[in-house]
């Protein structure tokens, strides 16, 4: 994996070493409040020691194992699903050993969705909500022949324009996942990964979706489906795929976003819940400087004006819902926030069991493969089901967030 370093390196090795990941949405507001901190005069610190923040492909953010990293890192930004097994291996501080619970409260209260409930294992909060995202409906406005966006999967179906899926990476299973979501079962509860039923108009629905749209686009991830979208081409519109807000100030051709899908008018729209959390390492928190540092910096990027001032304004995407409902963010990106809120408030939690984020490539493998193979759904929800049930070790870590929308 290619860690990419700070620009410059300060010469002291009195800081702190945070790792994100490669993306603007990742680093871009972590940098600038570095270098805000590189520029306050000596002696007017607000934080005990600056933090430099490194690069992680975005590839290797959603699959590196956390504990591989936290030897190397004080703060970590985090996909939920790696929680369960970095809890396994002890290489994380719980946040209720750095803050009190009423501290911890008030930024769960201030959280959009179940992106906080979403770090929270066993009763603990293993990592801090700094950043908010699930599946949304993304168009091309002047594409889509003057036909509004679809509020239903009926009317996926029947939109004459031809759709994209996101299907790269682990995000085939992802899509399944949503579609299954909004069918009204959430995957990983009972003793099959999902219901035949409810797998098979899932699966069924992938399928025609597919057939209509661009073979070209199977291996692509959000960012790269959402640069496909905003180039002069298009495809015109994908049901489910991680919204961005900078996506509706895109050049030439501006993407507007929308609610996922439901299966009827005013059902819960299906998605499943992404977004980023800061966690601390063992590393260096024995040292009283640093464990100073490190609250420092972790109370500090969920300050209200970082959350819904800096954060919006840098191209980042906080986690304070107050952010999603500022009349300025809103109008400074296309609506984004507004118009996806609703999803976000209501988006599935994945399973933090150690050995998910293995099963969520190798299942996403799976559909892409059985799909584009016309492979039988009945043959594919059985493998998805030994699949399951053989990566995932589920007893400690399938507790269900509090606020996971249902």
């Amino acid at each position: 994996m290619d860690i990419i370093p700070a620009s410059s390196p300060p010469a002291v090795t009195d800081e702190l070493r945070g790792l994100t990941w490669d993306h603007p949405r990742g680093y871009a507001p972590l940098e600038e409040l570095a270098r805000l901190d590189a520029a306050v005069p000596p002696g007017c610190e607000t934080v005990g020691l600056p933090l430099r923040w490194d690069r992680q492909p975005p590839a290797a953010f959603e699959t590196a194992p956390i504990d591989g990293l936290a030897s190397d890192y004080d703060l970590l930004v985090v996909e939920h699903i790696g929680l369960g097994a970095a809890v396994e291996a002890g290489c994380l501080v719980a946040m209720d050993d750095l803050f009190p619970a009423a501290q911890l409260e008030h930024w769960r209260r201030r959280t959009v969705g179940a992106c906080y409930d979403s770090h929270v294992l066993d009763g603990r909060v293993w990592a801090l909500p700094l950043d908010a995202a699930a599946q949304v409906a993304a168009a091309r406005p002047d594409l889509m022949a003057g036909h509004p966006m679809p509020r239903t999967w009926d009317e996926v179906l029947a939109l004459p324009v031809p759709p994209a899926l996101c299907m790269g990476g682990p995000h085939a299973l992802l899509t399944f996942c949503a579609l299954c979501v909004a069918l009204g079962e959430e995957p990983g509860r009972g003793p099959e990964f999902v219901s035949r039923e409810t797998g098979g108009a899932a699966l069924e629905t992938m399928a025609r979706l597919l057939a209509r749209g661009d073979p070209r686009l199977w291996r692509l991830g959000p960012a790269g489906l959402l640069a496909a979208m905003a180039s002069a081409e298009g495809p015109a519109y994908c049901p489910l795929v991680y919204g961005y807000a900078p996506a509706t100030q895109s050049g030439p051709y501006p993407l507007t976003f929308a609610d996922a899908p439901a299966s009827h008018p005013g059902g819960r729209p299906g998605s499943v819940l992404g977004g980023a959390g800061l966690a601390v390492s063992h590393r260096r928190t024995d040292d009283p400087l640093v464990r100073e540092a490190i609250r420092d910096h972790l109370r500090r990027l969920l300050a209200e004006p970082v959350q819904c001032e800096l954060f919006p304004v840098t191209g980042g995407q906080p986690s304070d819902r107050a952010a999603w409902l500022d009349p300025r963010t809103n109008s400074r990106w296309g609506g984004f926030y507004r118009a996806t809120l609703t999803t976000v408030e209501h988006a599935w939690v994945r399973p933090r069991a150690a050995g998910f984020p293995d099963f969520q490539r190798s299942a996403s493998r799976l559909l892409r493969e059985g799909l584009a193979d016309g492979r039988p759904p009945a043959r594919l929800l059985a493998e998805l089901d030994e699949g399951f049930r053989h990566r995932t070790r589920r007893p400690d870590h399938l507790l269900r967030p509090k606020g996971n929308g249902t």
